[in-house]
């Protein structure tokens, strides 16, 4: 092979490397000083303590929703309530005759419809847990920044 032949070649290995450079420079230590900071206060390798438990904090007028079919918040704590396929503690207040003795608001019509557009006479068993849509909400001090404005603050 002719010197004239190995130009090209020691042209395209010269490229490679001048590209490659950048990217070495940019490995796992640069990546580890851009890291952001992260929410929790022990690595996942360590058990942090619990948050302090204190009494849920409701306005007086309740949570208003944020976008149009936005699920109802939970306005109390839910914490020993269990939810299995034999029994729904949420029920037992929401779901009729249980909502009128104890003056609870009771679920939605359309909880009792199957995925097949067809009416139940007990909840559907893709509405029965209920923590997968509505979830309880307190006044709490924002983890992060958050400039979100629900529907009607933002016209």
């Amino acid at each position: 092979m002719t010197f004239v032949r190995l130009i090209p070649l020691i042209a395209a290995a010269a490229v490679a490397v001048a590209v490659a450079i950048p990217f070495a420079a940019s490995g796992p230590l640069a990546q580890e000083a851009k890291q952001p900071k992260a929410l929790r206060e022990a690595p996942l390798t360590e058990m942090s303590a619990p948050p302090d438990v204190t009494k849920q904090s409701v306005p007086a007028s309740g949570f208003e929703r944020a976008y149009r079919q936005q699920p109802p918040l939970i306005p109390h704590k839910i914490d020993g309530y269990q939810i299995t396929t034999e029994n729904n503690a949420c029920m037992g207040c929401h779901d009729w005759p249980g909502n009128t003795r104890v003056n609870a608001p009771k679920i939605s019509e359309t909880h009792y419809v199957d995925r097949q557009g067809v009416r139940l006479d007990k909840v559907a068993g893709t509405r029965y847990f209920c923590q997968q849509c509505h979830v309880p909400q307190a006044d709490a001090k924002p983890l992060v920044g958050n400039i979100f404005q629900n529907a009607t603050q933002a016209k």
